[in-house]
Parts: structure tokens; sequence; C-alpha cells
């Protein structure tokens, strides 16, 4: 049986699952599910394509589920004439959370896969951070031999990637959502308060799970005690005092170019008052001097046709003479 280290999910993927779930399963308690397609290298799984598959399941009794595998053969072969690469890896689910039956349809799907990987999507995150949760089933032996060896679902570490084609397709559509009225500061800043706020829920995680693990209520495990470990060796060393004159120092200059940026936005907007002002009190007495050009203007023309007159009687009475 092989063993995953990482998942890899691409966009792909992601877009067909909320597709399916949109089209099939919107604004129902119901879940969706499909099969999973791409490629493994030394531990290493991409899921690039996926397809839908007919999917029933009885509310009342999780055990009473319907999955329609002939579908499932034809879609195959057909997947398999346009990309021969790409094979059977296990099933997605929109869960949100695994349901009793997922063991019955990963064995169901043993007959096409040799460890079928099961990738649940929350096509509705309520919690920041990465909507996918992968697993594979593992056979799980008592030390004590009191029960019978058992599959259970173990977790696996995922994370999305792409292409270089995928990205400039993912960047073509982000050009129809994305907003062009928020700036780059804006959106920088609302992702580094989700991060953040991802970052909290984590450690609420951790919390919980040691003052569990202090009262007896779960059993000790050392792999994470040792992730644990290897998080707080990364943490710098804040009592060393150059390390935190280098910080202050950091900072400092942090927020010296934001004060200078702050100084110099309230210099320009000053500007720009006082240009607007003189270019309304320019406009003001440029429409007062129009009235006078215009009034003089008629004069001029009032003028020129009296002494027209005039010079046609001195011309009549010199003929007279």
């Amino acid at each position: 049986m092989p063993t995953y280290d990482l998942v890899v999910v691409h966009p792909l993927v992601l877009l067909s699952v909320v597709d399916h779930y949109n089209r099939v399963a919107k604004d129902t308690k119901k879940r969706v599910v499909g099969i999973l397609l791409g490629e493994t290298y030394k531990g290493r799984v991409d899921i690039t394509n996926c397809f839908a598959v007919p999917f029933e399941e009885d509310d009342r009794d999780p055990n009473i589920w319907f999955l329609d595998h002939s579908y499932l053969e034809g879609m195959s072969a057909m997947f398999k004439k346009v990309n021969a690469k790409e094979r059977i890896l296990g099933f997605y689910s929109t869960g949100p959370r695994l349901r009793e039956a997922d063991l019955d349809i990963s064995d169901l799907l043993s007959n096409y896969a040799e460890s079928p990987l099961l990738l649940i999507c929350e096509v509705q995150p309520k919690e920041m951070g990465l909507p996918t949760t992968a697993y594979y089933p593992k056979e799980q032996i008592r030390e004590d031999g009191t029960q019978k060896s058992q599959k259970v679902f173990v977790n696996i570490p995922t994370e999305v990637g792409a292409t270089e084609a995928e990205e400039i397709g993912v960047e073509h559509l982000l050009r129809d959502v994305k907003d062009s009225t928020v700036s780059n500061l804006s959106s920088e800043v609302s992702h580094m308060a989700s991060g953040l706020r991802a970052l909290k829920s984590r450690l609420s995680e951790v919390q919980e799970y040691l003052s569990l693990v202090l009262e007896g209520r779960l059993p000790v495990n050392h792999d994470i005690m040792y992730h644990l470990q290897d998080v707080f060796n990364l943490l710098p060393n804040l009592s060393v005092e150059e390390l935190l004159r280098s910080f202050a120092i950091k900072s400092n200059d942090m927020m010296l170019a934001v004060y200078l940026a702050s100084m110099i936005r309230s210099v320009l907007a000053l500007h720009n008052l006082i240009d607007n002002q003189e270019q309304r009190v320019w406009q003001e007495k440029l429409g007062q001097k129009r009235p006078e050009l215009k009034n003089g203007k008629a004069k001029e023309d009032s003028k020129a046709p009296a002494k027209e007159d005039s010079q046609a009687k001195a011309g009549q009475e010199e003929s007279k003479k």
C-alpha cells in the first residue's frame, strides 16, 4: 500500500467541485461526490482533474447509499482517451466532515485505485485557511491485540498548486472578479488581517489540544509534540539584547517611513486644496469680466452706424453745393 506525504490540489479541481455543488446541492444539506484524477510521484500526489458521479444517500440511515460505478467506469475510459497519464486517485466530497459511509465508498474505489484518497472540499468554509483536507485509509492494529484490525482515515498535508498555464488562466478569471476600486494597500491589509485570524484559530486549536492532554482526556501524540517543539525552536530568542536592538531599529525605520508617507499625503492634500481655491477665484473673476467686455463691444457697434450716417450726410451736402 503506497504512502502519501503531500497532496497538491490544482485550481481546476476546486472550480469543478464548486460547480458540481451549485448545480446539484445548492441551498440543501446534501453533499456531492466525485472522482479525483491525477498522478503520483515519490509520495507527492497531484490532483489535476475530477468529474462528478451520481450519488445518493439516506439522511436517516448513513449506511444506505448509492454510487453509479458503471457511470464511473465510462467516464474514466473517456478521460483516459484525453490524457492517458491521469488515473483514478480517489474521490472528493463536500463534507464538510467525514461520514460513516466514506470508508465503504473507499472500499468500493479500491477496485480502481490501490489506496483511494478522500478529499473533503468545504464549499462554504466557516474558518480561515485552506478549504481542503485529504485522507487515505490505513489499517490500524491495536498493540494489545484486543480488537481486530480496522481501517481508519489518516490525514495528509494539503496545499494548492498550479502549473504556469493554470496560473495564467486563474489570473484571467480573477480580472472579472477583482474589484478595481479597492487599492492594493487595502487588499494587502485585508489579506494580512485574514492571515492573522487564521493564525489565531490555529493557536487556539493547539492550546485546546494541549489542555486536553494535560487533563488526561487525550493521549500524548509524540509526532504532534515534535512538530510543536520545532515551531518553538524557530521562534526568536527575545532575551538577547542585540536582537532586541535590531527589532527596535527595524520597527523605528518602518514607523519613520509611515510617518513620512502621512506627512507627504497631508502636504499634497493641502496643495490640492489651495490649487482648487485659486482656480475657483480665477473663474469668478473671469465670469465678472465677460459681461463688461460684452457691454463695451455693444457700445462700439452702436457708434459705428452713427459715424457712417454723419459721413453720408456730409457727402450729400457737398454734392449739392
